[in-house]
């Protein structure tokens, strides 16, 4: 029996000498995860640490329950992926290239989008591996400039100290803001009065002309580019069974001590949250702007990264591939006994989609809970270069002067690992990519291991470039969860149309699971639609588009 390209790739034999039959205990189950561990790896550094807790800075206990509904919605659509990657062995491209619609130059519509999402992806890792620099030249400064600059606060810190002045009421957050503007000494004094005489005043130093809030630093750079490094080299020696352990181990501990951080805040009078305040989080309402602030924008971008993302439904099948399910469970000779192997296997593959949802979402809602407790009381955002100083804000109430070094050896942790897994698994889908395209040999496993190997080196310093080039990191990752907001309702689309169309008979759901994944691709759309709406409203082109009609 001969094998399609894609076969061969996922491992695959015409002899079928991989094949295991799928464990029967709840013991064997659990040694077999893996795939969704990686994930969940990938996940916390950016979706959870990052984007969600500034959800929660911006945005108050308000959007609790989207934050909810963006960890449980995409498990469904995530198994139903992974479960035609069983029935077919085939990888997450190639699948998608099946898709009914228009091609262009010979290529599937769905996969142009994920062209798009892709560079931005990349864009995203240049936020995350600044995010590791930023913590790096925190905990070891080599010269220093870095930590004196974020001592600083920043513009958008002088500008909410300012808007919030004009509403003419004394809120908590005006406070503390008014006290870290005012513990910034004379120069924090000068830099208010000037941005009161002009807000869009440059804020440059008058002797060496360079910018007095966000003056370029070097040790954030240079820990980043060794951070870049390391990755590739550990990338071009190291396989699965490395990433998969790496990432457990630094998840699990972060996510521990985050855990125990809020169960800390609610012992404090300042920063608990009450049952009133909680229950408010579920109102399913929108929440209210502040400081020019978009807490929507912010949220529906981090609905697009939180949980599984676009990036982690699509690249979560090569994991299962390479962890062996699909291999494990033979090809597909349309026996009785393959249709039971493959049962199996999907059955361990569903435990672990939802092992992982369960660690992403307490992940999360520490997270979001940390930021609306301690942040948004306070009047604080995290953004560009005070980003991972503004985050460790959050761990101040409960360790005090141990905070720091404990948020950024933690942090470090978390950025690292979403760095090196999303690394690994998009070096593995520009590949496929290649393939699908046929810019390299499609039959080959051989090439197509060379190649993976090529960018796990190349994307890492790549990211580091984008990094160097100055864009806000924030702004970066926020643009990427956007893009995956769009790709979300082609996810949710494409696996209904797996279900219906493609995926063996025998391994089919049944009703009540067509409804969640129903549900699950509705909730993809709607986020999706309303992310590129509310985009394109916030940047005027809507605005703009109907002129032309007025």
């Amino acid at each position: 029996m001969s094998l399609r390209p894609e076969e061969a790739a996922a491992g695959l034999s015409a002899s079928n000498d991989g094949v295991r039959e799928p464990p029967a205990s709840f013991g064997g189950i659990l040694r077999s995860l893996g795939p969704g561990l990686i994930i969940a790896g990938a996940i916390v550094g950016s979706g959870e640490l990052i984007a969600t807790t500034k959800t929660g800075a911006q945005a108050g206990i308000a959007l609790l329950w989207l934050i909810v509904v963006g960890c449980l919605v995409k498990v469904f659509v995530q198994i139903e992926i992974g479960r035609y990657a069983i029935s077919h062995g085939e990888t997450t491209l190639f699948a998608l290239d099946r898709v009914p619609g228009p091609r262009l130059f010979g290529l599937n519509w769905v996969l142009w989008i994920w062209l798009v999402m892709m560079v931005s992806t990349i864009g995203q890792l240049g936020g995350i591996v600044g995010g590791v620099g930023q913590a790096l030249a925190l905990t070891f400064p080599v010269r220093h400039d870095y930590e004196r600059a974020v001592k600083l606060p920043g513009k958008d810190e002088f500008l909410r100290l300012i808007d919030l002045e004009k509403s003419g009421t004394e809120t908590p957050a005006l406070q503390a803001l008014r006290r870290r503007i005012d513990a910034s000494g004379p120069v924090g004094s000068d830099i208010l009065a000037r941005l009161k005489a002009n807000p869009k005043d440059e804020l440059l130093d008058e002797h060496n002309h360079l910018p007095l809030l966000d003056p370029p630093t070097y040790d954030d750079r240079l820990w980043a580019g060794l951070v870049a490094v390391l990755t590739s080299l550990l990338l071009y020696f190291g396989r699965y069974s490395l990433i998969q352990n790496f990432s457990v181990v630094l998840v699990a501990t972060f996510t521990a001590i985050t855990v125990g951080n809020v169960i800390a805040l609610q012992m404090t009078r300042e920063f608990s949250l009450t049952a009133g305040e909680l229950l408010e989080g579920f109102m399913f309402r929108a929440p209210p702007s502040s400081g020019g602030a978009s807490p929507w924008a912010t949220a529906l971008a981090t609905f697009g990264i939180i949980g599984v993302g676009a990036t982690e439904l699509i690249t979560y099948p090569y994991w299962c591939l390479e962890k062996g399910y699909a291999r494990f469970a033979g090809l597909n000779d349309n026996s009785l006994a393959w249709a039971e192997r493959a049962r199996g296997w999907v059955r361990v593959m569903k435990y672990d989609a939802f092992a992982s949802m369960i660690i992403y979402t307490i992940a999360t809602l520490a997270f979001f809970l940390m930021g609306v407790a301690v942040l948004h009381r306070q009047g604080l955002d995290p953004s560009g270069m005070r980003m991972v100083a503004t985050l460790a804000e959050t761990y101040v109430p409960v360790f005090g002067e141990y905070a720091k070094w404990l948020f950024l050896s933690g942090a470090i942790a978390v950025l690292y690992s979403t760095y090196l897994i999303a690394s690994a698994g998009n070096a593995r889908m520009i590949t496929d990519g290649l393939r699908v395209t046929r810019l390299i040999d499609r039959h080959d496993p051989t090439t197509y291991r060379r190649v993976v190997t090529a960018w796990s080196v190349a994307l890492p310093l790549l990211c580091f470039v984008i990094f160097t080039s100055g864009v806000n990191p924030v702004t970066l990752i926020l643009i990427a969860g956007l893009m995956q907001a769009v790709m979300l309702p082609v996810l949710g689309i494409s696996s209904i149309y797996f279900r219906y169309r493609l995926t063996d008979e025998r391994l089919r759901p049944g009703p009540v699971w067509d409804a969640c994944l129903a549900l699950s691709s509705l909730a993809l759309l709607v986020a999706g639609v309303y992310g590129v709406y509310a985009t394109l409203e916030s940047k005027g082109v809507l605005a703009w588009i109907g002129g032309w009609f007025s």
